[in-house]
């Protein structure tokens, strides 16, 4: 059986390569979603891109080691995609949230993959 240690370097390198883009920091509202208010830092990785066409999304929480150990996949039924958002630096309470937002409607389901 193969490591992932292969996938988490790449991630490691892109993360550390890229500008961390705060688009939606936490407290602020969704722009098309008034009602959805972001509970934790969220944003993009500056010059890549994602299958929706933006930048890789991050989800930025407050441990100041700012580690990467987990990500999430997410299948969009509404937009009919699929991609992975990084975590970096979230404590455990922050990737509980991060995981309760991917999966709180019927139109988006995610799984929190940690970094082993």
């Amino acid at each position: 059986m193969e490591t992932s240690d292969g996938f988490w370097n790449a991630i490691d390198k892109i993360v550390s390569e890229s500008k961390i883009v705060i688009d939606r920091p936490k407290g602020t509202a969704h722009p098309r979603f008034p009602d959805f208010v972001y509970r934790v830092d969220y944003g993009y990785l500056e010059n890549t891109s994602s299958m929706d066409g933006g930048g890789i999304d991050v989800w930025v929480g407050t441990d100041e080691r700012k580690q990467i150990d987990a990500i999430m996949c997410i299948v969009d039924l509404m937009k009919r995609d699929s991609e992975i958002k990084i975590l970096i630096g979230c404590t455990e309470a922050e990737k509980d949230i991060v995981c309760q937002t991917h999966n709180e409607t019927d139109y988006m389901k995610g799984i929190l993959i940690r970094r082993l």
